[in-house]
């Protein structure tokens, strides 16, 4: 890579509980592990990576506006913010760059309300159900892509 690639990874409400919330649906590690795995894999390949955790909607789409210019890609998991917020998903239709949701479970086996996603028409790609492994996935996914262009 001839430009150092910029990732920024955004965490939405309820994410600063893994490890203690639901570890039957989320697993037993905290964010910070897996931000720890992250991070590891972007500097073994020269990457920058940006993390950022808010339970607030408004600090999200704030972070999303800002990013443009800065980051090339952003990996998002809003959470509960995915299935209801219209904000959010116009905030990401604006962002130049690429973009992959994720999640850590695979909304399409639970309660029917995280059945739809408010973000994923906006989106590059979907990455669920892989626990951790899922944020793990989709910054290889884009390391791979930006090795390809």
């Amino acid at each position: 890579m001839s430009k150092k690639l910029n990732i920024f990874t955004i965490n939405g409400p309820n994410l600063n509980m893994l490890g203690m919330r639901e570890p039957d649906i989320y697993g037993h590690e905290t964010l910070a592990d897996i931000e720890k795995r992250c991070r590891s894999i972007c500097d073994a390949d020269g990457a920058t990576l940006e993390w950022m955790q808010s339970n607030s909607e408004g600090e999200i789409i704030t972070a999303v506006q800002q990013a443009a210019g800065r980051a090339d890609w952003i990996v998002i998991n809003a959470a509960g913010l995915t299935h209801s917020s219209v904000a959010l998903r116009d905030a990401l239709a604006l962002f130049p760059g690429g973009k992959i949701e994720i999640h850590l479970s695979n909304t399409h086996k639970r309660e029917e309300f995280r059945h739809h996603s408010m973000i994923s028409a906006v989106v590059n790609g979907v990455v669920l159900g892989f626990g951790s492994m899922s944020y793990v996935m989709a910054i290889r996914g884009i390391l791979e892509i930006t090795r390809e262009s």
